[in-house]
Parts: C-alpha cells; structure tokens; sequence
C-alpha cells in the first residue's frame, strides 16, 4: 500500500468539504492544501483517487470558470451534476465565481453564527 504525502491527503480532505452547490478550483484547492503551484498534483489526485475516496470530482473547475474536461469526455456530466445541485452556467458555460465559489472561511464563519458557536 502507497502512502499518501501531507499535501495529497489535505487535498482530499479539501475536496470532500465542497459543499453541494459550490465550487472549488485547482489552484485553489492546492493553495488551501499548502502547495500553491500544486494545481496539476490536484488534477492528478482527482483523476487517481475519486473512485478510491468517492471525491465530488465535479465541484472541481479550472480558474476561467469553467469545467476543464473536453466535450463527449466527461464535461457533459460534469455540467449536469453541477447543475442538479443549483449551480448556474451563463451562455458561455462559465460559473459565476461571486456566487457559486466556495470560501471555506466565510461559510464556517455562516456555519457558527448559524448554530450560536
């Protein structure tokens, strides 16, 4: 059995606290995990453990905005899963980041002023 570095398991962690209709991005993600240049070590980590730790690969999009996999190459259902969770696409299929990013720090702040923490 491999054993995962500190960054690899942060960015799973990362990536399970997406909530339901937010998003996260690449950079982002590797950022909050410790290794701002790490972008493309958080794309090989969705690509190689999604099954593995059942990861919501799709809250994950690029830094324009948009979903980063080709058409007919798993962007069609990227979309309809971010959809079905309230996620809006204007006409040129970007995610209005004002709206749908996650802030993990703004929403466990929302979080503890909703429960009196």
């Amino acid at each position: 059995m491999t054993k995962r570095s500190t960054f690899s398991n942060e960015v799973i962690n990362i990536i399970k606290s997406i909530p339901k209709g937010k998003v996260a991005t690449y950079g982002q993600i590797a950022a909050l995990a410790g290794n701002p240049r790490g972008a493309r070590q958080v794309t090989w980590l969705l690509h190689s453990a999604t099954e593995k730790e059942n990861l919501p690969w799709h809250r994950v999009v690029n830094s324009q905005r948009r979903i980063s996999l080709p058409k007919e190459g798993g962007y069609e259902e990227q979309k309809m899963l971010l959809i079905s969770e309230g996620v809006v696409f204007d006409s040129l299929d970007r995610i209005d980041f004002h709206q749908f990013l996650w802030n993990p720090l703004t929403d466990k702040i929302g979080e503890i002023d909703k429960n009196g923490i």
